[in-house]
C-alpha cells in the first residue's frame, strides 16, 4: 500500500512536528484532502493527500518530530480498509454532511501540492471506539501522552474532544453539551480553530465554562483562561522535592519549530553582522491626524489604519534615496546585493514565537493595497498559518513594539537584511514648538524610531540620512511628495 513520507515542503526543511492528524484509521479520503497539520522550522503548514484511498495507519504520533523522507501515514484502497467501527451520534449543532465514497486501488494517483479538488468530500465523523487490532498501539499512545509526547484523540469535523480525555465508547453515554464546566466528563465542544489555539496557549479545554451555543467553548474562553494564568501544556515540571500541592519551582518547555529557528537566526545574525543602533524621536501629530482622516475615507472602510501603515509608506519611499538599507551583503561573493524592490517585513509575536512575514513589492503599492496585504499578514501570522513562501526573500523589517506599550529597542536584523526599523509607542508629550522665530510648549503625539543597520554596507551618513527621511515624512506626511 502506498506510504506517504514527510515531504520536505520548505527549502532544506529537515524535519517537521506533526501538529494535529485531521484523519484517522478508516477514513477515506481523496486527491488533496488535507490529512495532517505540521510544524516546521518556520511555520504550519497542512500536508494534502496525494493518495486517494482508505488511511490505513498512522504511522506518527501528534507531538512528535520526525525527519524529512519519513513514513508518516498509510493509505490503501477501500477493499483492505479495517472493519468499520460503531459511530456515535453527533451533538444537535454539529453538521451531519455525509461523505461520499472515495476510489480505489486505481486512484490512487501522486500528484503534487496544489488546490483541494472540487469534487473532494467530507471525510467520516470521528469519535467511535478503536478496532480491536489498534488497542495495544492505543494503550501505547496514551501513555506517550501522559509524558507530553501527544496522542491523536478521537475527534470530530466540528466539535472537538479535548486533549487527554478517553477515548469514546462505541455506545455514548447521554449526557447535555450545556452542562460541562471545570472538571466536568463530558465531551468538551470546540472548533478546531479553538482547538489549536488552546493547544498553542496550554490552555486544558476540560477546565472551562463554556459560553458558546449549545456549550460550545469559544475563542473568547480559551484566551480568557490564558490571560488568568494558564500555564504551557508542553511544560513539565522538573521540581520532584516539592511537597503534594505545591507548585514547581521550575518547569522546562521544550525548544522547536518557529522559536527554536527564532532563536538560531538572532543569535547567527547578532554574532554575524557588526550592528549599529540610532535612534529620533519624533513629533508625529500629524500623522496621527492624517490616520484619522484615512479611517473615514470610503477606501479605508474596511481596513486596519494605524500609524505603522504611514511608517511602511514611509520606509519604501525612503528606501529610494538610500538602497543600501534594502540591500545584501553577499560574504561568499564579495559583493552587496542591490535590489530594485522592497519585500517589507512585518514581525509579528505569535504563541509559537517571532514570525516575520514580507509584503511583496510594497513599495509598488498603492496606500490602501499595502494596508491590506498588512492585515493580511499579520492576521495570517497570528493564526499560525504562515507559510515558508511569504517569510523568505524579505530585504527590509519593521517591527512595531509600540503596541506593547514599549518607547523603543535595539532590534537585532533580520538574517540576510541590512537594516530593521522600530516603531515605538506614541504618547502624548510636552512639545517645545518652534513656528515663525517663536517657541511654546504644546502637548504634541511623540515617538521614538530606532534603526538597527549592518555597517558592513550601511555607514552611519546612510543609515543617519534614511532615519531623517522616514522621521521627516511622520513629522510631516507631506514630504512624502518630495521622494
Amino acid at each position: 500500500m502506498p506510504e506517504y513520507k514527510l515531504p520536505d515542503v520548505g527549502e532544506g526543511l529537515t524535519e517537521a512536528e506533526i501538529v494535529t492528524w485531521k484523519v484517522k484509521v478508516g477514513d477515506v479520503v481523496a486527491i488533496n484532502d488535507v490529512v495532517v497539520e505540521i510544524e516546521t522550522a518556520k511555520s504550519l503548514v497542512e500536508l494534502p493527500s496525494p493518495y486517494a484511498g482508505t488511511v490505513q495507519a498512522l504511522h506518527v504520533p501528534e507531538g512528535e518530530t520526525v525527519a524529512v523522507g519519513t513514513p508518516i501515514i498509510s493509505i490503501g484502497d477501500a477493499a483492505s480498509a479495517p472493519p468499520p467501527v460503531q459511530e456515535p451520534p453527533a451533538a444537535p449543532d454539529i453538521d451531519m454532511s455525509n461523505p461520499a465514497a472515495s476510489g480505489g486501488g486505481e486512484n490512487q494517483t501522486l500528484v503534487g501540492y496544489g488546490p483541494r479538488a472540487a469534487s473532494a468530500h467530507r471525510r467520516p465523523r470521528r469519535g467511535g471506539a478503536l478496532p480491536a487490532t489498534d488497542a495495544g498501539a492505543a494503550a501505547q499512545l496514551q501513555l506517550q501522552g501522559a509524558f507530553g509526547q501527544g496522542v491523536p484523540e478521537p475527534a470530530d469535523v466540528d466539535d472537538v474532544v479535548a486533549a487527554g480525555e478517553p477515548p469514546v465508547p462505541a455506545t455514548p453515554a447521554v449526557t447535555s453539551p450545556l452542562t460541562h464546566g471545570p472538571g466536568s466528563d463530558v465531551r468538551v465542544l470546540a472548533k478546531p480553530p479553538v482547538r489549536k489555539l488552546a493547544k498553542d496557549l496550554g490552555v486544558d479545554l476540560r477546565t472551562l465554562t463554556a459560553t458558546g451555543p449549545n456549550g460550545t467553548v469559544t475563542r473568547a474562553d480559551v484566551t480568557s483562561a490564558a490571560a488568568a494564568g494558564a500555564g504551557p501544556s508542553e511544560a513539565r515540571t522538573v521540581e520532584t522535592g516539592a511537597p503534594s500541592g505545591t507548585p514547581a519551582r521550575e518547569t522546562r518547555e521544550p525548544v522547536r519549530g518557529v522559536r527554536k529557528l527564532m532563536a538560531q537566526a538572532m543569535v547567527d545574525s547578532a554574532f554575524t553582522a557588526p550592528h549599529v543602533t540610532e535612534w529620533v524621536t519624533v513629533d508625529v501629530t500629524r500623522t496621527m491626524k492624517l490616520v484619522k482622516r484615512l479611517q473615514d475615507r470610503r477606501e479605508f472602510r474596511d481596513l486596519k489604519v494605524s500609524p505603522l501603515l504611514v511608517v511602511a509608506k514611509a520606509v519604501c519611499l525612503a528606501v529610494r534615496r538610500t538602497p543600501e538599507v534594502n540591500a545584501t551583503w553577499d560574504a561568499a561573493a564579495s559583493e552587496v546585493v542591490f535590489k530594485s524592490y522592497v519585500n517589507l517585513g512585518i514581525a509579528a509575536a505569535t504563541p509559537r514565537g517571532l514570525v516575520v512575514p514580507n509584503v511583496k513589492d510594497a513599495d509598488a503599492l498603492s496606500l490602501p493595497e499595502l494596508a491590506a496585504a498588512i492585515g493580511d499578514l499579520t492576521r495570517t501570522a497570528r493564526e499560525g498559518r504562515t507559510q515558508p513562501a511569504q517569510m523568505s526573500g524579505g530585504s527590509i523589517t519593521i517591527t512595531n513594539v509600540g503596541v506593547f506599550g514599549v518607547d523603543a529597542g535595539t532590534p537585532i536584523l533580520n538574517p540576510g537584511e541590512s537594516a530593521i526599523l522600530c516603531l515605538g509607542a506614541v504618547r502624548k508629550q510636552p512639545w517645545v514648538v518652534s513656528r515663525k522665530g517663536r517657541h511654546t510648549i504644546k502637548v504634541r503625539d511623540v515617538t521614538t524610531l530606532a534603526l538597527s543597520f549592518d555597517h558592513r554596507l550601511v555607514d552611519g551618513e546612510r543609515g543617519s540620512r534614511f532615519l531623517a527621511d522616514v522621521a521627516a515624512v511622520l513629522e510631516d506626511p507631506s514630504a512624502a511628495l518630495m521622494f
